[in-house]
């Protein structure tokens, strides 16, 4: 007997919508479940203090700046490099080994596992540069992680621009690289600011990475060689030496916050962008 296509059709409706679902319900739970537990800790005092007795005490406001300077500085490394690359891959060079050479070595390099580059950026940065464990190694470190991201997304986005952009451009008197930063790279943009998003939640909630090549203090940081403690790492200790689960989970409610708040900020930004270049 033959399935009526009506039925197939129903049934994959329901079970994607099932599958939807199940997905938000997760989401929606995970972060109910960490403001619940957080939100209740979190005070003035709690954002506007520095730690005191390990972080058992006082706030966590060292590590509120270094998770806030950490992938700034990190995403103003990797956004020129990476964006550079998907322009000289989609407009400078034809289809070739190497550039196939070039896609799959950086597919790979988003593959590797953190840990991966946290120990690369404390042999490399912390070691052989003698930089130490400081802001600007974590920087460094977190740029080769989230630069895969970047080119990745970058290159998609600037191969979905018509091609009948360049031509008219082209057709005006214009020079490639001219058609590339008033043509291309305008068009492209909600997709780079897709991969720089991606790349800063990354930056954000990442450890392993960043306690190998920042350091996990607690003072403030005044310089790039300074070391830092980001949130993540500042949670994670609280929570693995069993010092405070109180402020352990305040300190996850504020860096969910945050990370919903930076990727509500790009969004509107980048829907404004696109809603002026359309009228």
């Amino acid at each position: 007997m033959r399935i009526s296509p009506k039925i197939t059709q129903a049934f994959a409706v329901l079970l994607l919508g099932a599958a939807t679902v199940m997905t938000v319900v997760v989401l929606i739970f995970v972060i109910a479940f960490v403001l619940v537990k957080g939100l209740p800790w979190v005070t003035w005092d709690f954002l506007s203090t520095v730690p005191k007795e390990m972080g058992k005490e006082g706030g966590i406001l060292p590590t509120l700046v270094g998770t806030i300077l950490l992938p700034l500085l990190a995403i103003g490394i990797a956004l020129p490099l990476g964006v550079g690359t998907s322009v000289y891959l989609t407009e400078y060079t034809r289809e070739t080994r190497m550039t196939h050479l070039l896609r799959f070595g950086t597919d790979c390099l988003a593959g590797i596992p953190s840990i991966i580059f946290g120990l690369f950026g404390f042999i490399f940065f912390v070691v052989m540069l003698k930089m130490g464990w400081c802001l600007l190694s974590g920087a460094l470190t977190l740029a080769i992680m989230v630069l895969p991201t970047i080119i990745r997304t970058s290159e998609e986005a600037i191969r979905a621009v018509p091609n009948a952009y360049r031509e008219v451009s082209f057709s005006l008197g214009a020079t490639r690289w001219e058609t590339v930063l008033k043509v291309v790279l305008p068009n492209a943009l909600p997709g780079i600011v897709t991969g720089v998003i991606l790349g800063i939640g990354r930056s954000i909630g990442e450890t392993a990475a960043v306690i190998f090549t920042a350091g996990s203090s607690l003072r403030m940081p005044l310089t790039v060689f300074d070391s830092v403690r980001t949130m993540s790492v500042h949670f994670y200790i609280l929570a693995r030496e069993g010092i405070s689960n109180e402020k352990a989970y305040a300190t996850a409610a504020v860096l969910i916050i945050s990370v919903l708040m930076v990727n509500l900020l790009a969004y509107t930004l980048m829907h404004r962008f696109i809603s002026r270049r359309t009228r």
